[in-house]
């Protein structure tokens, strides 16, 4: 699922490319993308862009007010969807859920795969764009104190922590594995059991993380759209890299999986060199599970 520094960036550009444009015609090949029925999409065409934001994992768009009301169409990704800029009027291909065309150009919405999860929403005022936010906190724009009071009203594990929305906007598991990491937390330390010192280096590390790979993933696509939205980056410190040697210590990223999901780290930079256990390889393995690091060295 596309996280904050690319949504950051398509949110730029999709800003460059239609603010205060008129948008001409919506097109919906996929019927099921749109989960709203009032207003009506009809009322779009003909009204202008107003500007384009995220809200946490969403992106809005606004429009020109109906009835005195600004209209907001809200996109959400989800994990297989992409947003491409093409040629006015395109002809639109397999995987394309929607298009808003614009006189100079076209923002098509994708999803790779069968599953069909990415969608739109069209609401008319601010209460019921509101509606549509999990409340999370904007990592990049609170305190010290606001995200330690956060995170820990609930006492869960810091990558549950990170990667719930409705607790911390924009971040998922790849920047979540990524903070933790240069943290030097483990991802199952509970939120509620870090003393001041651990707090400061999470902080610290969610806004550098988070601002480094904007300002990285803005350079790569600066003149241009982005054209490679995805959660695995050569250039990622653990995320995706399991098996592979961790570029400040040398060991074995290791990995904990579960369900779809699945969570990297390194155990000798984050958790005393022990081995986490995996629920379903560690039961496989019973006594034969590598419990440090160096026993898999």
């Amino acid at each position: 699922m596309p996280e904050l520094p690319d949504l950051a960036v398509y949110v730029e550009r999709i800003a460059e490319h239609t603010v205060g444009r008129p948008l001409r015609a919506l097109r919906l090949p996929s019927v099921f993308v749109l989960r709203t029925a009032l207003p009506p999409v009809s009322v779009l065409p003909g009204r202008a862009v107003t500007g384009v934001r995220r809200l946490g994992k969403r992106i809005v768009l606004g429009f020109e007010p109906l009835d005195g009301r600004p209209l907001h169409l809200v996109i959400h990704l989800m994990i297989a969807g992409r947003l491409h800029w093409r040629a006015p009027g395109t002809r639109l291909a397999a995987g394309a859920l929607a298009a808003l065309d614009f006189d100079h150009g076209s923002l098509v919405l994708t999803e790779a795969g069968s599953k069909r999860r990415a969608s739109l929403h069209l609401v008319a005022g601010d209460d019921a764009l509101a509606a549509l936010d999990r409340g999370g906190l904007e990592p990049l724009a609170c305190t010290r104190e606001q995200f330690v009071e956060r995170l820990r009203r609930e006492n869960h594990t810091l990558k549950r922590a990170l990667t719930s929305p409705q607790l911390l906007a924009g971040v998922g598991n790849a920047y979540s594995d990524e903070i933790l990491h240069r943290a030097r937390l483990s991802p199952l330390q509970l939120t509620r059991a870090l003393d001041d010192a651990a707090w400061a280096r999470l902080f610290d590390a969610t806004r550098a993380v988070l601002a480094e790979w904007t300002e990285r993933l803005r350079a790569e696509s600066a003149g241009g759209w982005p054209q490679k939205v995805t959660a695995f980056r050569p250039d990622f410190a653990v995320h995706g890299r399991f098996g592979q040697p961790c570029p400040d210590c040398g060991a074995p990223v290791q990995r904990i999986v579960h369900a779809d999901n699945e969570t990297n780290y390194c155990a000798r930079c984050q958790t005393g060199g022990k081995v986490l256990a995996d629920r379903a390889l560690s039961r496989l393995l019973k006594d034969s599970w590598p419990r440090d690091i160096d026993e898999l060295m």
